[in-house]
């Protein structure tokens, strides 16, 4: 499950290279890191016996698709959780519009009842006689970091081997941080392999930053526990989160976003999306132009999101008139 390194027209501020990993060409159901973490979850729900997956997210959620999409096509039942704010827009995405595609069994929660939608879930499902299986642990999402790491533990071997192909070694690798579980995966793979880059996330959620810090260190900590490997002691120096370019949290943009999908398509044929690959992708710009890195070579794992970059486009060819 091996995807291309290109390089990207035009280099960022200070004489940095860009390239980028086209994750978001994986082969199944429209591609995206997502593909890759829903199969650990998978096999991790057959290793344990379990026979319904529910899993967790937002009306924007890729990994919700995906996850669906996966247990329609082997004939497992799937139960959605779908949070929500209290005044936050319901309308559906396509991303949506594909979970219900695949069969999902949709549950609507407020964002304050995420722990107890959970809890009536799994024990509606075991009173069914089912053996749920819960992506994320137990029902406050947690004891289960490790699983979703080890899909980009693993995916990292991909990166070192273009390296020893070009001779060279990346010196930064920036990626969206939302659950965290991606970011983890990469630092895996990092701190195995000994070798010097950066791995920086760019927060995209509306998460607390220790919390969202917790969460990766506990990934990486179950990951190596899971994997039986001795952890380095200083592991945590390196988690790296930039918590500045967010604009206010989880599927919110402004122009500047907008700015960012319109350049990256017309010079360089890649759809990003407002609410994951943009965000992150205009963060790294504004980091690198801040703290004055320069001609550093700079991957950007593009971790997907096809549906809500068209989710976008249809809303721009509203506002012009042309939808």
């Amino acid at each position: 499950m091996e995807t291309v390194i290109q390089r990207l027209n035009g280099d960022l501020p200070g004489g940095n290279e860009l390239y980028i990993k086209r994750d978001d060409l994986l082969p199944f159901s429209m591609g995206g890191n997502k593909v890759r973490i829903a199969e650990a979850f998978f096999q991790d729900m057959r290793e344990k016996g379990c026979d319904v997956m529910v899993v967790y997210g937002s009306r924007h959620s890729n990994l919700c698709r995906v996850l669906s999409n996966l247990c329609c096509s082997r004939g497992v039942d799937c139960v959605m959780i779908c949070s929500h704010e209290d005044k936050e827009e319901t309308a559906s995405t396509n991303n949506t519009y594909l979970i219900e595609w695949a069969g999902a069994q949709v549950v609507h929660c407020p964002k304050s009842q995420i722990a107890l939608t959970v809890e009536r879930v799994m024990e509606d499902q075991m009173a069914r006689g089912k053996r749920p299986y819960y992506i994320y642990g137990d029902k406050f999402g947690r004891g289960n970091e490790g699983t979703a790491a080890k899909a980009y533990a693993q995916a990292y071997q991909e990166i070192r081997t273009f390296e020893q192909e070009q001779g060279w070694e990346f010196d930064q690798i920036f990626c969206p941080s939302g659950t965290g579980a991606t970011q983890s995966g990469l630092i895996c793979g990092h701190l195995l392999a000994g070798d010097r880059k950066r791995i920086l996330g760019v927060m995209i959620s509306s998460r607390e930053t220790q919390r969202a810090f917790d969460v990766i260190r506990e990934g990486v900590k179950d990951y190596f526990l899971k994997a039986g490997k001795e952890l380095p002691e200083q592991y945590e120096q390196e988690i790296l989160l930039l918590d500045d370019y967010r604009q206010g949290g989880y599927g919110r943009y402004d122009e500047r976003i907008e700015s960012c999908i319109h350049e990256q398509y017309r010079r360089n044929g890649i759809p990003l999306d407002p609410v994951y690959t943009a965000k992150a992708f205009w963060g790294m710009q504004e980091y690198l132009k801040e703290t004055g890195i320069k001609k550093n070579k700079i991957l950007f794992l593009h971790t997907g999101g096809g549906p809500l970059f068209y989710d976008f486009l249809k809303k721009e060819g509203a506002k012009s008139g042309r939808c």
